[in-house]
């Protein structure tokens, strides 16, 4: 998870960072920060909390200039970090820059043993992040100097994207401000996270430039969408608004994240070419068409989601199957998404404060539920059984997702197998797990075929969640192990030279929280 943004414009920007950030809201919701660049100054404010929390008048008169990056982060499992590790992160040398980053590296140890460590670079928190941008810093020095003076070109940019690229592995999508230059934006070699570019042209016919998370931002800033930033590719925009591309990697190759198209993203974004609206669609007509094989659809009364993320595959899926679309869970929009807040008992509760159910919709009927995605359980089987309570008769449960059978190391927030509930066990026994009819998951290759025939040019997809093929090819059963032993270490304080691979990641225990 988490969201990013850069923009660099003609006027001031910090109304429009913080305009920004509030849409990208359901990518992060701990913590937040902005920085502007006025010449060669930065100004930076961030802190805990949910955008509107974090900024305040005082705070927002203080970002000055035309250009500036802003990050909004979720919480580590069980752990929600301290204001230290809210992004964007900064380093004095060379030049001064400031980074904000989406995604989890998953050599972070070994980056941090062969830069950092080896060449003095201080590390202050235990976010990949912050590794990430030295990681950068030191590249950038490397190019400057073997040019043999001070000055910074665009190919020195380009060359230390390309040898940082070589180094790191992992999924990142990257907004930069180095001060005095401009914006530089690079996106991981697969494509992991999502990255977009967007202009605006202002009245004298010249271009502001945006980069961004999801496409959604740009409606709130009325910028276009000019397209997705490639698997590999780095953006530099001066702060005069020139704009310069190349591809950094030779081993580029478009694999996104599916679980952006299930879940994470907005359904009003355009990810990869992708509409996010119309893929969830799609996944309630294909999810229809498996529960008219594998379940007693004459038993079923009525369709209803669990709001917000699975309503258009409820949708077409009451369609397909010929069954009334109700609303019967209303959610208290004041509650954050349930799968970023850390530990079992504060998600429980706050499941509970979130979804009330109406007994006129319930009584006497039998139910199916659609959810986007099934994963601890957690939240599942609260739901059914408060729909019991509410006096539904039986209660089926369909998942526009396959079955979450292995951890995430990009970005989300399922860091063990045993935390997950289709570990080792079949549909029915997941059904009777969480007190359920009957569940019914989506086919992981409808799924896929699902995003691709909405962009044939992408290549494969990232779906380790489902099928256990990791994309960066480095994770192996002993990284794994390390990550289950991990978890219950994070929590505690561990000194920069035992930096962990702090796999920052925050799943959907769907309640699907747009």
């Amino acid at each position: 998870m988490c969201g990013v943004l850069g923009l660099v414009a003609f006027e001031p920007v910090n109304q429009m960072l913080y305009d920004g950030l509030q849409v990208l809201q359901h990518r992060g919701q701990d913590a937040a920060g902005i920085v502007t660049v006025s010449g060669n100054m930065f100004h930076m404010h961030k802190g805990k909390g949910m955008v509107r929390e974090v900024f305040r008048t005082r705070n927002m008169r203080d970002l000055l200039g035309n250009a500036g990056i802003a990050h909004v982060r979720y919480p580590t499992a069980g752990n929600a970090g301290s204001s230290a590790e809210a992004q964007p992160f900064y380093v004095s040398s060379p030049f001064g820059i400031v980074l904000a980053h989406n995604g989890n590296l998953t050599n972070t140890e070994e980056l941090y043993e062969n830069v950092c460590n080896k060449h003095l670079r201080h590390i202050n928190t235990r976010s990949d992040s912050e590794v990430l941008l030295n990681v950068f810093a030191h590249e950038l020095r490397r190019e400057v100097t073997a040019d043999g003076g001070t000055h910074l070109s665009v190919d020195n940019v380009f060359d230390a994207v390309s040898k940082l690229h070589k180094r790191v592995r992992g999924a990142y999508g990257v907004v930069a401000m180095i001060a005095g230059y401009g914006l530089v934006a690079f996106r991981d070699p697969f494509g992991i996270r999502p990255l977009v570019l967007g202009s605006q042209t202002v009245s004298d016919g010249r271009k502001a430039y945006a980069v961004a998370s999801e496409s959604v931002a740009f409606n709130a800033l009325e910028f276009d969408l000019e397209r997705d930033i490639a698997p590999g590719e780095a953006v530099v925009i001066t702060l005069d608004g020139q704009i310069h591309t190349r591809q950094c990697s030779d081993a580029a190759k478009l694999s996104p994240c599916i679980f952006e198209y299930v879940y994470f993203a907005r359904p009003d974004s355009v990810i990869d070419g992708v509409s996010v609206y119309q893929a969830r669609l799609d996944m309630g007509e294909a999810l229809a068409a498996k529960i008219k094989r594998e379940m007693p659809v004459d038993d079923i009364d009525v369709v209803m989601p669990i709001p917000d993320t699975s309503r258009p595959s409820a949708l077409e899926l009451a369609h397909h199957l010929g069954k009334p679309y109700r609303e019967g869970l209303i959610k208290n929009r004041y509650i954050g998404r349930t799968f970023i807040m850390p530990g079992q008992a504060t998600r429980k509760k706050s499941v509970r404060q979130k979804l009330s159910p109406m007994e006129t919709e319930f009584k006497g009927k039998n139910v199916l539920l659609v959810d986007d995605s099934i994963v601890r359980g957690t939240t599942s089987r609260e739901i059914v059984e408060m729909v019991r309570q509410a006096g539904a008769r039986k209660v089926y449960l369909a998942s526009a997702a396959p079955e979450v059978r292995y951890p995430n190391v990009y970005g989300i927030d399922m860091p063990t197998r045993e935390e997950l509930i289709a570990n080792g066990r079949n549909a029915a026994e997941i059904a009777r797990e969480i007190s359920a009819d009957g569940v019914v998951f989506q086919n992981l290759d409808d799924l896929e075929r699902i995003v691709k025939n909405l962009n044939p040019a992408i290549e494969s997809f990232d779906s380790s969640v489902f099928d256990g093929c990791y994309q960066t090819g480095d994770i192996d059963e002993a990284y794994l192990r390390r990550l289950s032993d991990g978890k219950n270490a994070a929590a505690g304080q561990i000194m920069p030279s035992q930096v962990e691979h702090n796999i920052r990641v925050s799943a959907s225990e769907d309640d699907g929280d747009e």
